[in-house]
């Protein structure tokens, strides 16, 4: 029976396999990783706040008649600038013509009536000074010329509306603009305050609209009160970037705030006014809104490629002075270009790991490098990626 002996031969070898496996990760644990760090940065840091916006009409009305009836010419097209009282539609004036002759004819008639009335009135007069009526003759006649009057008075306003409502069957533009092209075909039967002739709005300026935070709103409000006092920020600038990424070369100014804060969204509403003189912006386009000039002084940043996600908890790795990892904890804040502002878990002379991160862990031996910003391409710029354009902040 020789069964102990190759059980303990087994033994033995398995002992030795697993001796062996620990020396080659003492090994691989006692050789340095090489890694990138850089410093973290303490400076006055400059924010660019950046949002999706929708250009909107400054001032947008529906063209409707006043009387209705059908379109009978069309004096302009869709999409043509209009101004204030020109021309754009005409409806079929044969029944308002009518009602002007018939409310003439009436008119005169009563005139005439009220002419005779009068002629009884003074022959009535000197009878009843000679004692040859009654005075109740007198005051009968009297009433009836009032009766007239008041009738000749009722045949004028209806002439007056009846050569308005003629006047009415010319539609002119309500402001100055530009015309939709959804604009009405000759022929379209419209009502009276109802129909939609065309859609007229103001393309210069426009407005912009996008969604800010309620703590961006804090900041922005804050520059905007120093505006108001006459003492704004030379560097602070409203300006766009259009969906094919070329800067739109105008800048724009706060105009509008909503009133309250969005309750699904938390977000506030605001419009910016762009001059649109080369009508570029064109309402419904989508741009990005940048908001820059304002500061976070003595700001703590790190590189955003240093950090990492884990559990929902953000990570950075430090080079500690002895040539060690260590995991750190950090509560960011804004993102201002390559960096995020850092609310706690880092030190000012704390040196964070951008580069070879992979397989890191706390306590593991480092061969550091150290780098500056210009090194790694780090800046205070905002990203020139092409932003979302579905995701309007003005829905």
């Amino acid at each position: 029976m020789k069964i102990f002996p190759v059980i303990i031969f087994a033994l033995a070898l398995l002992l030795a396999g697993c001796g062996g496996e620990d020396t080659q990760e003492q090994d691989w644990e006692d050789y340095p990783t090489k890694v990138k760090a850089i410093k973290v940065l303490t400076t006055d840091a400059p924010i660019t706040f950046s949002y999706s916006g929708q250009v909107i009409d400054r001032d947008e009305m529906q063209v409707q008649s006043k009387v209705s009836g059908s379109v009978v010419e069309k004096y302009v097209s869709g999409g043509q600038d209009v101004v204030e009282g020109q021309a754009l539609f005409k409806i079929d004036d044969r029944q308002y013509q009518s009602a002007v002759l018939q409310a003439e004819a009436n008119l005169a008639k009563s005139q005439t009536n009220l002419a005779k009335e009068r002629v009884d009135l003074q022959r009535d007069e000197e009878l009843w000074q000679a004692n040859a009526i009654s005075e109740q003759t007198l005051v009968n006649q009297r009433a009836a010329v009032k009766s007239q009057e008041a009738e000749v008075a009722a045949n004028e306003a209806l002439l007056q509306k009846a050569k308005d409502d003629l006047a009415d069957t010319i539609v002119y533009a309500p402001m100055s603009g530009r015309l939709g092209i959804d604009d009405v075909p000759v022929g379209t039967l419209s009502n009276a305050g109802d129909t939609a002739l065309a859609t007229i709005g103001l393309v210069d300026p426009v407005f912009v609209q996008f969604a800010v935070s309620e703590q961006e709103y804090l900041r922005i409000s804050k520059e905007r009160e120093s505006e108001e006092k006459g003492t704004p920020d030379p560097d602070f600038k409203i300006s766009l970037t259009l969906a094919d990424g070329s800067r739109y070369p105008y800048l724009g100014e706060f105009a509008e705030y909503d009133r309250t804060m969005g309750n699904a969204t938390g977000t506030l509403t605001i419009r910016a006014l762009f001059k649109n003189p080369e009508s570029l912006l064109v309402p419904g386009m989508y741009a990005r809104v940048e908001i820059s000039g304002l500061e976070i002084p003595n700001a703590m940043l790190v590189p955003e490629r240093a950090l990492q996600q884990l559990l929902g908890e953000t990570l950075v790795i430090v080079a500690r002075s002895d040539n060690t990892s260590a995991v750190r904890k950090i509560t960011l804040g804004e993102k201002i270009g390559s960096y995020y502002v850092v609310k706690s878990g880092l030190k000012a002379d704390d040196w964070v790991i951008v580069e070879g991160l992979t397989n890191l862990r706390d306590g593991m031996p480092l061969e550091v490098t150290q780098v500056t910003a210009k090194d790694m391409d780090f800046s205070f710029s905002p990203s020139a990626e092409v932003f979302d354009v579905g995701s309007s902040a003005n829905k």
